[in-house]
Protein backbone atom coordinates (compact mmCIF):
# COMPACT_ATOMS: atom_id res chain seq x y z
CA UNK A 1 0.00 0.00 0.00
CA UNK A 2 2.62 2.32 0.98
CA UNK A 3 4.44 2.48 -2.47
CA UNK A 4 1.26 2.71 -3.99
CA UNK A 5 0.04 6.12 -2.49
CA UNK A 6 3.82 7.24 -2.39
CA UNK A 7 3.68 6.94 -6.20
CA UNK A 8 0.68 9.36 -6.07
CA UNK A 9 2.42 11.58 -4.15
CA UNK A 10 5.40 11.89 -7.14
CA UNK A 11 3.00 12.30 -9.71
CA UNK A 12 1.60 15.29 -7.90
CA UNK A 13 4.63 16.78 -7.28
CA UNK A 14 5.65 16.42 -10.69
CA UNK A 15 2.12 17.61 -12.16
CA UNK A 16 1.55 20.49 -10.15
CA UNK A 17 5.47 22.05 -10.66
CA UNK A 18 4.65 22.69 -14.35
CA UNK A 19 1.67 25.00 -12.55
CA UNK A 20 3.24 26.51 -10.26
CA UNK A 21 6.28 27.18 -12.52
CA UNK A 22 4.86 28.24 -15.62
CA UNK A 23 4.04 32.03 -14.78
CA UNK A 24 8.74 31.78 -14.25
CA UNK A 25 9.51 30.07 -17.48
CA UNK A 26 6.36 30.51 -19.85
CA UNK A 27 9.09 33.16 -21.32
CA UNK A 28 11.99 30.91 -21.93
CA UNK A 29 10.17 28.29 -23.94
CA UNK A 30 7.16 30.93 -25.58
CA UNK A 31 9.10 34.30 -25.89
CA UNK A 32 6.80 37.39 -26.64
CA UNK A 33 6.38 40.78 -25.68
CA UNK A 34 3.42 39.99 -24.12
CA UNK A 35 3.39 37.22 -21.02
CA UNK A 36 -0.09 36.52 -21.45
CA UNK A 37 1.08 35.02 -24.99
CA UNK A 38 3.89 32.88 -23.28
CA UNK A 39 1.76 32.01 -20.74
CA UNK A 40 -0.95 30.88 -23.38
CA UNK A 41 1.97 28.48 -24.65
CA UNK A 42 3.21 26.98 -21.82
CA UNK A 43 -0.46 26.19 -20.81
CA UNK A 44 -1.39 24.66 -24.27
CA UNK A 45 1.32 22.36 -23.76
CA UNK A 46 0.33 21.74 -20.55
CA UNK A 47 -3.03 21.14 -22.54
CA UNK A 48 -1.84 19.00 -25.34
CA UNK A 49 -0.27 16.85 -22.44
CA UNK A 50 -3.36 16.51 -21.06
CA UNK A 51 -4.81 15.04 -23.99
CA UNK A 52 -2.45 11.89 -23.98
CA UNK A 53 -4.18 11.12 -20.66
CA UNK A 54 -6.53 8.86 -22.23
CA UNK A 55 -4.00 6.59 -24.63
CA UNK A 56 -2.42 6.42 -21.37
CA UNK A 57 -5.57 5.39 -19.33
CA UNK A 58 -6.34 2.77 -22.33
CA UNK A 59 -2.79 1.17 -22.51
CA UNK A 60 -2.07 1.10 -18.71
CA UNK A 61 -5.40 0.04 -17.75
CA UNK A 62 -5.30 -2.83 -20.04
CA UNK A 63 -1.99 -3.69 -19.17
CA UNK A 64 -3.40 -3.48 -15.00
CA UNK A 65 -6.46 -5.65 -16.22
CA UNK A 66 -4.37 -8.25 -18.66
CA UNK A 67 -1.06 -8.20 -16.54
CA UNK A 68 -1.32 -7.01 -13.24
CA UNK A 69 -1.73 -3.86 -11.31
CA UNK A 70 2.34 -4.08 -10.02
CA UNK A 71 3.61 -3.47 -13.80
CA UNK A 72 1.27 -1.22 -14.57
CA UNK A 73 2.15 0.84 -11.62
CA UNK A 74 5.94 0.49 -12.45
CA UNK A 75 5.23 1.72 -15.88
CA UNK A 76 3.50 4.63 -15.47
CA UNK A 77 5.80 6.33 -13.08
CA UNK A 78 9.24 5.92 -14.61
CA UNK A 79 7.54 7.44 -17.58
CA UNK A 80 6.56 10.15 -15.39
CA UNK A 81 10.16 10.33 -14.21
CA UNK A 82 11.35 10.51 -18.15
CA UNK A 83 8.98 13.42 -18.43
CA UNK A 84 10.02 15.65 -15.38
CA UNK A 85 14.28 14.93 -15.91
CA UNK A 86 13.23 16.05 -20.12
CA UNK A 87 11.44 19.74 -18.60
CA UNK A 88 14.91 20.02 -15.89
CA UNK A 89 17.22 19.37 -18.65
CA UNK A 90 15.64 20.92 -21.34
CA UNK A 91 17.39 24.08 -23.32
CA UNK A 92 15.47 27.36 -23.91
CA UNK A 93 14.45 29.18 -27.24
CA UNK A 94 17.18 31.10 -27.10
CA UNK A 95 19.99 28.14 -27.20
CA UNK A 96 18.07 26.29 -29.56
CA UNK A 97 15.59 27.83 -31.01
CA UNK A 98 11.74 26.01 -32.18
CA UNK A 99 13.54 22.55 -30.80
CA UNK A 100 13.65 23.76 -27.37
CA UNK A 101 8.91 24.12 -27.12
CA UNK A 102 9.12 20.66 -28.67
CA UNK A 103 11.11 19.23 -26.04
CA UNK A 104 9.16 20.20 -23.42
CA UNK A 105 6.01 19.42 -25.34
CA UNK A 106 7.69 15.91 -25.79
CA UNK A 107 7.98 15.48 -22.26
CA UNK A 108 4.38 16.66 -21.18
CA UNK A 109 3.30 13.79 -23.68
CA UNK A 110 4.81 11.27 -21.84
CA UNK A 111 3.77 12.77 -17.98
CA UNK A 112 0.39 12.62 -19.86
CA UNK A 113 0.53 9.28 -20.66
CA UNK A 114 2.03 8.31 -17.19
CA UNK A 115 -0.87 10.72 -15.05
CA UNK A 116 -3.59 8.60 -17.53
CA UNK A 117 -2.75 5.43 -16.21
CA UNK A 118 -1.33 5.77 -12.86
CA UNK A 119 -4.60 6.89 -10.94
CA UNK A 120 -6.95 4.55 -12.04
CA UNK A 121 -4.19 1.47 -11.64
CA UNK A 122 -3.12 3.08 -7.95
CA UNK A 123 -7.37 3.50 -6.98
CA UNK A 124 -7.76 0.02 -8.26
CA UNK A 125 -4.65 -1.66 -6.50
CA UNK A 126 -5.57 0.36 -3.16
CA UNK A 127 -9.82 -0.51 -3.35
CA UNK A 128 -8.33 -4.44 -3.88
CA UNK A 129 -6.45 -4.01 -0.96
CA UNK A 130 -8.58 -1.76 1.18
CA UNK A 131 -11.00 -3.79 3.99
CA UNK A 132 -14.61 -2.80 3.16
CA UNK A 133 -15.33 -1.04 6.19
CA UNK A 134 -12.41 1.05 5.88
CA UNK A 135 -12.31 2.39 2.04
CA UNK A 136 -12.86 5.63 2.74
CA UNK A 137 -9.54 6.02 5.08
CA UNK A 138 -7.35 4.06 2.59
CA UNK A 139 -9.20 6.56 -0.41
CA UNK A 140 -8.03 9.67 2.23
CA UNK A 141 -4.51 8.39 2.17
CA UNK A 142 -4.63 8.38 -1.40
CA UNK A 143 -5.63 12.38 -0.75
CA UNK A 144 -3.24 12.95 1.34
CA UNK A 145 -0.38 12.32 -0.22
CA UNK A 146 -1.63 14.18 -3.50
CA UNK A 147 -1.90 17.29 -1.38
CA UNK A 148 1.70 16.31 0.23
CA UNK A 149 2.56 16.44 -3.36
CA UNK A 150 1.74 19.93 -3.59
CA UNK A 151 2.65 20.70 -0.57
CA UNK A 152 6.26 19.52 -1.07
CA UNK A 153 6.22 21.19 -4.55
CA UNK A 154 4.86 24.69 -3.21
CA UNK A 155 7.54 24.36 -0.46
CA UNK A 156 10.25 24.18 -2.12
CA UNK A 157 9.22 26.70 -4.76
CA UNK A 158 8.90 28.95 -2.00
CA UNK A 159 12.49 27.76 -0.24
CA UNK A 160 14.36 28.02 -3.23
CA UNK A 161 12.69 31.65 -3.98
CA UNK A 162 14.06 32.97 -0.78
CA UNK A 163 16.79 31.37 -1.11
CA UNK A 164 17.93 32.22 -5.27
CA UNK A 165 15.88 35.53 -5.77
CA UNK A 166 13.26 35.66 -8.20
CA UNK A 167 16.08 36.64 -10.94
CA UNK A 168 18.06 33.63 -10.03
CA UNK A 169 14.36 31.73 -10.11
CA UNK A 170 13.48 32.70 -13.68
CA UNK A 171 16.53 32.35 -15.18
CA UNK A 172 17.19 28.62 -13.78
CA UNK A 173 16.04 28.18 -10.58
CA UNK A 174 12.46 26.78 -11.67
CA UNK A 175 14.47 23.60 -13.39
CA UNK A 176 15.27 22.14 -9.48
CA UNK A 177 11.36 20.66 -8.56
CA UNK A 178 11.65 18.72 -12.29
CA UNK A 179 14.88 17.21 -11.49
CA UNK A 180 14.02 16.21 -7.91
CA UNK A 181 10.80 15.07 -8.68
CA UNK A 182 12.95 12.81 -11.95
CA UNK A 183 14.94 11.32 -8.84
CA UNK A 184 11.90 10.39 -6.67
CA UNK A 185 10.65 8.76 -9.28
CA UNK A 186 13.55 6.51 -10.30
CA UNK A 187 13.60 5.85 -6.10
CA UNK A 188 9.89 5.01 -6.48
CA UNK A 189 10.17 2.95 -9.20
CA UNK A 190 12.96 0.51 -7.10
CA UNK A 191 10.34 0.33 -4.27
CA UNK A 192 7.71 -0.57 -6.94
CA UNK A 193 9.51 -3.60 -8.31
CA UNK A 194 9.27 -5.31 -4.47
CA UNK A 195 5.32 -4.74 -4.65
CA UNK A 196 2.94 -7.87 -4.57
CA UNK A 197 0.00 -8.18 -6.51
CA UNK A 198 -3.64 -7.93 -5.14
CA UNK A 199 -5.14 -11.21 -4.28
CA UNK A 200 -8.50 -10.24 -6.45
CA UNK A 201 -6.34 -10.18 -9.15
CA UNK A 202 -4.47 -13.08 -8.94
CA UNK A 203 -7.75 -14.94 -7.56
CA UNK A 204 -10.50 -13.30 -10.04
CA UNK A 205 -8.81 -11.81 -13.07
CA UNK A 206 -5.88 -13.37 -14.13
CA UNK A 207 -7.93 -16.64 -15.77
CA UNK A 208 -10.47 -14.61 -17.13
CA UNK A 209 -10.22 -14.23 -20.92
CA UNK A 210 -12.31 -11.54 -21.30
CA UNK A 211 -10.03 -9.36 -19.05
CA UNK A 212 -8.78 -5.75 -19.90
CA UNK A 213 -11.01 -6.09 -23.16
CA UNK A 214 -11.25 -2.91 -24.91
CA UNK A 215 -14.67 -3.98 -26.49
CA UNK A 216 -16.70 -5.19 -23.86
CA UNK A 217 -15.80 -2.16 -21.65
CA UNK A 218 -16.91 0.38 -24.73
CA UNK A 219 -20.24 -2.18 -25.39
CA UNK A 220 -21.23 -4.19 -22.40
CA UNK A 221 -20.24 -1.61 -19.86
CA UNK A 222 -20.56 1.93 -22.03
CA UNK A 223 -23.72 3.28 -19.59
CA UNK A 224 -20.72 2.96 -16.53
CA UNK A 225 -18.19 4.82 -18.76
CA UNK A 226 -20.63 7.64 -19.08
CA UNK A 227 -21.36 7.86 -15.82
CA UNK A 228 -18.04 7.47 -15.00
CA UNK A 229 -17.43 10.40 -17.14
CA UNK A 230 -20.03 12.62 -14.96
CA UNK A 231 -18.53 11.62 -11.89
CA UNK A 232 -15.21 12.74 -12.61
CA UNK A 233 -16.27 15.81 -14.75
CA UNK A 234 -15.82 18.27 -11.72
CA UNK A 235 -12.81 16.91 -10.44
CA UNK A 236 -10.86 16.72 -13.24
CA UNK A 237 -12.20 20.52 -14.22
CA UNK A 238 -11.14 21.65 -10.96
CA UNK A 239 -8.11 20.14 -10.47
CA UNK A 240 -6.89 21.22 -14.29
CA UNK A 241 -7.90 24.98 -12.69
CA UNK A 242 -6.25 25.07 -9.23
CA UNK A 243 -2.96 23.33 -9.91
CA UNK A 244 -2.52 25.72 -12.75
CA UNK A 245 -4.87 29.26 -13.42
CA UNK A 246 -4.68 29.78 -9.63
CA UNK A 247 -1.70 29.57 -9.43
CA UNK A 248 -1.07 31.85 -12.11
CA UNK A 249 -2.83 34.53 -10.86
CA UNK A 250 -1.50 34.27 -7.48
CA UNK A 251 2.04 35.38 -9.11
CA UNK A 252 0.51 37.77 -10.92
CA UNK A 253 -1.46 39.07 -8.39
CA UNK A 254 1.11 38.95 -5.21
CA UNK A 255 4.32 39.86 -4.66
CA UNK A 256 7.21 37.63 -5.61
CA UNK A 257 7.12 34.38 -3.56
CA UNK A 258 3.71 34.56 -1.62
CA UNK A 259 1.80 31.99 -3.75
CA UNK A 260 4.33 29.61 -2.99
CA UNK A 261 3.39 29.80 0.74
CA UNK A 262 0.34 30.03 0.21
CA UNK A 263 0.15 26.61 -1.71
CA UNK A 264 2.23 25.26 1.60
CA UNK A 265 -0.32 26.68 3.89
CA UNK A 266 -3.42 25.38 2.04
CA UNK A 267 -1.92 21.70 0.90
CA UNK A 268 -0.56 21.29 4.94
CA UNK A 269 -4.49 22.17 6.34
CA UNK A 270 -5.47 19.88 3.81
CA UNK A 271 -2.99 17.31 4.98
CA UNK A 272 -4.07 17.35 8.66
CA UNK A 273 -7.58 17.29 7.51
CA UNK A 274 -7.03 14.06 5.18
CA UNK A 275 -7.62 11.12 7.44
CA UNK A 276 -10.63 12.80 9.75
CA UNK A 277 -12.26 13.13 6.73
CA UNK A 278 -11.88 9.62 5.23
CA UNK A 279 -12.97 8.70 8.52
CA UNK A 280 -16.35 10.72 8.29
CA UNK A 281 -16.92 9.38 4.75
CA UNK A 282 -16.85 5.97 6.05
CA UNK A 283 -19.11 7.04 8.45
CA UNK A 284 -21.90 8.97 6.68
CA UNK A 285 -21.29 7.20 3.46
CA UNK A 286 -19.65 7.80 0.39
CA UNK A 287 -22.59 9.33 -1.85
CA UNK A 288 -23.80 11.66 0.86
CA UNK A 289 -20.40 12.92 1.27
CA UNK A 290 -19.34 13.82 -2.29
CA UNK A 291 -22.59 15.51 -2.70
CA UNK A 292 -22.24 17.45 0.11
CA UNK A 293 -18.83 18.57 -0.29
CA UNK A 294 -19.45 19.24 -4.37
CA UNK A 295 -22.25 21.72 -3.22
CA UNK A 296 -20.54 23.50 -1.00
CA UNK A 297 -17.34 24.10 -3.01
CA UNK A 298 -19.59 25.33 -5.70
CA UNK A 299 -21.12 27.67 -3.23
CA UNK A 300 -17.73 29.08 -1.56
CA UNK A 301 -15.17 28.02 -4.84
CA UNK A 302 -16.95 30.56 -7.47
CA UNK A 303 -17.20 33.41 -4.53
CA UNK A 304 -13.84 32.87 -3.84
CA UNK A 305 -12.37 32.41 -7.25
CA UNK A 306 -14.54 35.81 -8.68
CA UNK A 307 -12.92 38.08 -5.73
CA UNK A 308 -9.44 36.68 -5.36
CA UNK A 309 -6.90 39.12 -4.88
CA UNK A 310 -2.96 39.78 -4.54
CA UNK A 311 -3.72 39.93 -0.05
CA UNK A 312 -2.78 36.40 1.44
CA UNK A 313 -5.92 35.55 2.73
CA UNK A 314 -7.75 35.99 -0.38
CA UNK A 315 -5.20 33.41 -1.70
CA UNK A 316 -5.43 31.05 0.62
CA UNK A 317 -9.29 31.22 0.27
CA UNK A 318 -9.44 30.80 -3.04
CA UNK A 319 -6.90 27.89 -3.53
CA UNK A 320 -7.42 26.07 -0.31
CA UNK A 321 -11.24 25.98 -1.15
CA UNK A 322 -9.95 24.11 -4.25
CA UNK A 323 -7.61 21.68 -2.78
CA UNK A 324 -10.28 20.46 0.06
CA UNK A 325 -12.85 20.22 -2.52
CA UNK A 326 -9.99 17.62 -4.40
CA UNK A 327 -8.92 16.09 -1.74
CA UNK A 328 -12.77 15.30 0.15
CA UNK A 329 -13.65 13.71 -3.84
CA UNK A 330 -10.31 11.70 -3.98
CA UNK A 331 -10.84 10.33 -0.23
CA UNK A 332 -13.78 8.34 -1.85
CA UNK A 333 -13.75 8.44 -5.70
CA UNK A 334 -11.45 5.29 -5.68
CA UNK A 335 -14.74 3.73 -4.11
CA UNK A 336 -17.05 4.87 -5.74
CA UNK A 337 -15.34 4.22 -9.14
CA UNK A 338 -14.32 0.67 -8.20
CA UNK A 339 -17.84 -0.37 -7.18
CA UNK A 340 -18.91 0.37 -10.82
CA UNK A 341 -16.66 -1.93 -12.93
CA UNK A 342 -16.35 -5.62 -12.67
CA UNK A 343 -12.19 -6.12 -11.64
CA UNK A 344 -11.67 -8.16 -14.54
CA UNK A 345 -12.06 -4.68 -16.59
CA UNK A 346 -12.06 -2.54 -13.60
CA UNK A 347 -8.76 -0.56 -14.46
CA UNK A 348 -9.40 -0.06 -17.77
CA UNK A 349 -12.88 0.83 -16.86
CA UNK A 350 -11.78 3.61 -14.52
CA UNK A 351 -8.76 4.71 -16.72
CA UNK A 352 -10.21 5.24 -20.36
CA UNK A 353 -12.99 7.61 -18.78
CA UNK A 354 -11.31 9.43 -16.32
CA UNK A 355 -8.76 10.00 -18.89
CA UNK A 356 -10.78 11.43 -20.99
CA UNK A 357 -12.60 13.60 -19.07
CA UNK A 358 -9.41 15.06 -17.40
CA UNK A 359 -7.83 15.52 -21.14
CA UNK A 360 -10.62 17.29 -22.67
CA UNK A 361 -12.09 19.30 -19.16
CA UNK A 362 -8.87 19.36 -17.41
CA UNK A 363 -6.85 20.43 -20.20
CA UNK A 364 -8.51 23.19 -21.76
CA UNK A 365 -9.42 24.49 -18.68
CA UNK A 366 -6.18 26.92 -17.86
CA UNK A 367 -6.11 27.96 -21.59
CA UNK A 368 -9.89 28.61 -21.36
CA UNK A 369 -9.96 30.57 -18.12
CA UNK A 370 -6.61 32.78 -19.08
CA UNK A 371 -8.43 33.48 -22.19
CA UNK A 372 -11.67 34.45 -20.73
CA UNK A 373 -10.20 36.24 -17.86
CA UNK A 374 -8.51 38.55 -20.08
CA UNK A 375 -11.41 39.30 -21.82
CA UNK A 376 -13.18 40.19 -18.58
CA UNK A 377 -15.38 37.01 -18.82
CA UNK A 378 -14.46 35.10 -15.63
CA UNK A 379 -17.55 34.78 -14.74
CA UNK A 380 -18.56 32.86 -17.60
CA UNK A 381 -15.89 30.25 -17.18
CA UNK A 382 -16.16 29.59 -13.58
CA UNK A 383 -19.91 29.29 -14.02
CA UNK A 384 -19.14 26.34 -16.20
CA UNK A 385 -16.61 24.72 -13.89
CA UNK A 386 -19.32 24.61 -11.09
CA UNK A 387 -21.77 23.11 -13.19
CA UNK A 388 -19.44 20.30 -14.22
CA UNK A 389 -18.81 19.84 -9.95
CA UNK A 390 -22.59 19.82 -9.71
CA UNK A 391 -23.00 16.79 -12.30
CA UNK A 392 -21.71 14.52 -9.65
CA UNK A 393 -25.10 14.82 -8.28
CA UNK A 394 -27.40 13.22 -10.82
CA UNK A 395 -24.37 10.52 -11.82
CA UNK A 396 -24.34 9.48 -8.48
CA UNK A 397 -28.06 8.25 -8.50
CA UNK A 398 -26.97 6.71 -12.24
CA UNK A 399 -24.58 5.19 -10.38
CA UNK A 400 -26.48 3.58 -7.43
CA UNK A 401 -29.35 2.21 -10.44
CA UNK A 402 -26.28 0.45 -12.30
CA UNK A 403 -25.51 -1.54 -8.92
CA UNK A 404 -28.57 -2.58 -8.25
CA UNK A 405 -29.53 -6.18 -9.60
CA UNK A 406 -30.96 -5.61 -12.82
CA UNK A 407 -34.28 -7.64 -13.98
CA UNK A 408 -34.12 -10.87 -15.71
CA UNK A 409 -32.69 -10.62 -19.12
CA UNK A 410 -31.54 -7.43 -18.87
CA UNK A 411 -28.41 -6.35 -21.04
CA UNK A 412 -25.65 -4.25 -20.34
CA UNK A 413 -24.25 -5.78 -16.83
CA UNK A 414 -26.40 -8.22 -15.86
CA UNK A 415 -26.03 -10.29 -12.98
CA UNK A 416 -26.38 -13.32 -14.81
CA UNK A 417 -24.06 -12.52 -17.45
CA UNK A 418 -20.76 -14.81 -15.64
CA UNK A 419 -18.24 -12.73 -18.29
CA UNK A 420 -19.41 -9.41 -16.81
CA UNK A 421 -20.53 -9.67 -13.29
CA UNK A 422 -18.31 -8.75 -10.78
CA UNK A 423 -16.44 -11.53 -9.65
CA UNK A 424 -15.10 -10.65 -6.32
CA UNK A 425 -18.80 -10.73 -5.11
CA UNK A 426 -22.08 -13.00 -6.01
CA UNK A 427 -24.36 -12.29 -8.28
CA UNK A 428 -27.12 -9.84 -7.13
CA UNK A 429 -25.32 -8.65 -4.69
CA UNK A 430 -25.29 -4.49 -4.19
CA UNK A 431 -21.40 -3.34 -5.64
CA UNK A 432 -18.92 -2.47 -3.35
CA UNK A 433 -21.61 -1.76 -0.58
CA UNK A 434 -20.86 2.13 -1.63
CA UNK A 435 -23.45 4.19 0.09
Amino acid sequence: MTVTVVGNFVEYFDWLAYGLFAQLFAAQFFPSSNPVTSLLGAFAVFGTGMLCRPLGGVLFGRLADRRGRKPALMWSIALMATGSALIGIAPTYEQIGLAAPLILLLARLAQGLSSGGEWPAAATYLMELAPEHRKGLYGSLFSLTAAAGAFAASLLGGGLNAWLGPEAMTAWGWRIPFLVGAALGVFLLVARHRMTETEVFEREVRTRAARGSLRRVLGVHRSRVAVTVLLVAGMTTVSGTWSTVVPSMGHRLAEPGVMFWVVVCATGTVIALQVPLGLLADRVGAMRFLVVSSIGFAAVGSYAYLGVTGEFASLYLTYGCGVLYLGCTTTVMPKVLASVFPPQVRALGIGLPHSTATAVLGGVAPWLATYLGARGASGWFIGGVMAAVLLVWPALAMARRLQDPPAEGAGEGSAGDPADRPADRPAGAVAAGVK
